[in-house]
């Protein structure tokens, strides 16, 4: 059987796509067949580069335009990609060819605190400025516009009155490592059945 392959987008640290490579590291029909980052100083890529990862470093020029990043992914045969703390816009003409197969995930609920600008730390400071009594995350198909596609999956948690931003997202955190690797999974093996 022919393995789904997928491309891993980064541009923090990459704690989520290394949560991702560890579950699928073994795995039967998905693999983790290149690692791209926006920032050289990611340090996952010295440990992608250890797991026999391809590793790509690539600037904002190159993660603007479209024909690049479908060449690469054509490269190294690459048929769904996996945004795990990817910052950049993903060009129209990529999402274009790989339509309903680009995942990303957001820590909060949408359709609330999503949107551009919104990622990371000025989520959770938005979510506790609004009083929020629970949070989460979305897992999410993209398209054009950001945290606007459709959605696949949410898990919540609560927001306690003393939560602080750090707090907030060590709990979201939480809930992004255990369920994003499973609905990737999850979606890849109901599309073997379709």
């Amino acid at each position: 059987m022919k393995k789904h392959r997928l491309a891993l987008f980064v541009s923090g640290t990459g704690s989520n796509a290394l949560n991702i490579a560890t579950y699928f590291s073994q795995h039967h029909s998905i693999e983790i067949g290149l690692f791209v980052t926006n920032n050289a100083a990611s340090p996952a890529i010295q440990v992608f580069q250890r797991m026999d990862i391809p590793c790509e470093i690539m600037d904002n020029t190159q993660a603007a335009d479209g024909n690049f990043l479908i060449d690469l992914c054509s490269a190294h045969t690459i048929d769904h990609i996996v945004l795990a703390g990817y910052l950049r816009l993903i060009p129209s003409s990529f999402i274009h060819v790989f339509n309903s197969r680009i995942f990303n995930i957001h820590p909060a609920l949408l359709p609330n605190f999503g949107g551009k600008g919104m990622y990371g730390s000025r989520v959770h400071a938005a979510v506790l400025e609004a009083g929020e009594v629970e949070s989460g995350i979305t897992i999410h198909l993209v398209n054009e516009h950001f945290d606007e596609g459709r959605t696949l999956a949410q898990f919540h948690c609560s927001v306690d009155q003393n939560d602080t931003i750090e707090t907030l997202r060590v709990k979201v955190q939480q809930l992004e490592h255990a369920h994003y690797p499973v609905v990737i999974e999850q979606t890849l093996n109901l599309e073997n059945h379709v």
